[in-house]
């Protein structure tokens, strides 16, 4: 079977926003190149040197990769995609040059090359993502693992937002609470809060095919019991419930409508964890929870991205 590729040049700050683009497309698949990974390297082990002038890699901007069924109808994706992408200016973001291109991928040459990027990865001192096909032996008795299959959606938890958000967890659960895990995309950060001892999960994503590869990884880790994944737009399919923990990593323009939908979902001492906001963006999702009258404990970033920490303030605050 033949994949067709379709290719977005573009900046940093569009990234996530075209990935959801292509997604909604019916991209089955999403690989993405980023002149910042080069800035941003960071080796786990010091003595590891890399010689940028000898890897590829690009200089500048970004490309963003869907790739498609060949029997999909590519004129209409193409047309749907650079609208779209045409119209990230009006979030704020800059996705230019915005060019969509197209290439042709075997699905054999795509299985045995795209394997070989992908390989453990520490993200704290306490938790490891572990692509399925690796091997592999913690190296202390505090490091916990979870086993993710990329796919063709190379949801490895890697990108800054997600690492704010294990950060942030490993901060605020302690055990026995209730999260609500909004936009889980590949679900990590539902597995690790029951690593973390939260007592049950209620996860979220806008279709049916996020939450079905959302609960492919779920069964990989036998500690992902009492996780309950939903489709949902937003909060707008959650049952009403009080959660002790919200964490949602998305983009700013999402977390914006997201923030009102919270208050039924909350109880004095609730603990509101946001990543996936761009750092021009910062300024205003704090603005934006501190209007619900949400506490706002700390703020964090890797690189230009952002986590935020709230709370819901006690009578006596």
């Amino acid at each position: 079977m033949a994949w067709q590729e379709v290719l977005v040049d573009t900046q940093t700050e569009a990234v996530e926003a075209i990935s959801n683009i292509l997604m909604e497309a019916g991209a089955q698949g999403i690989q993405i190149e980023d002149a910042n990974d080069v800035a941003n390297f960071e080796p786990h082990d010091p003595t590891v040197t890399i010689d940028w002038a000898t890897v590829a890699h690009l200089e500048t901007g970004a490309t963003v990769a869907g790739y498609f069924a060949e029997d999909i109808n590519l004129a209409e994706v193409l047309s749907d995609v650079k609208s779209r992408v045409g119209q990230l200016a009006g979030f704020g973001l800059n996705a230019k040059p915005g060019l969509v291109r197209v290439n042709s991928v075997s699905e054999q040459a795509w299985a045995t090359e795209w394997q070989k990027y992908y390989h453990p990865v520490r993200l704290t001192r306490y938790l490891t993502v572990l692509p399925k096909w690796e091997t592999y032996e913690p190296t202390d008795a505090f490091e916990q693992v979870i086993v993710l299959d990329p796919g063709m959606a190379f949801g490895t938890g890697t990108h800054p937002t997600t690492q704010l958000m294990v950060q942030a967890e490993e901060v605020v659960i302690r055990g026995g609470e209730r999260v609500l895990d909004v936009g889980t995309g590949s679900g990590v950060l539902s597995i690790q809060a029951r690593l973390l001892g939260a007592a049950s999960v209620v996860a979220t994503d806008i279709d049916e095919v996020a939450v079905a590869s959302a609960k492919l990884n779920l069964a990989l880790n036998p500690i992902a019991t009492n996780i309950e994944v939903l489709a949902s737009d937003l909060l707008r399919d959650v049952p009403v419930q009080q959660f002790d923990v919200i964490v949602a990593n998305m983009l700013s323009e999402v977390l914006v409508p997201l923030i009102p939908q919270m208050a039924a979902y909350v109880h004095p001492g609730t603990k509101i964890l946001l990543s996936g906001i761009y750092y021009d963006k910062a300024a205003m999702i704090t603005s934006a929870l501190e209007a619900q009258n949400y506490v706002v404990d700390q703020a964090t970033h890797l690189g230009d991205w952002y986590g935020i920490i709230a709370h819901v303030p006690n009578e006596d605050e």
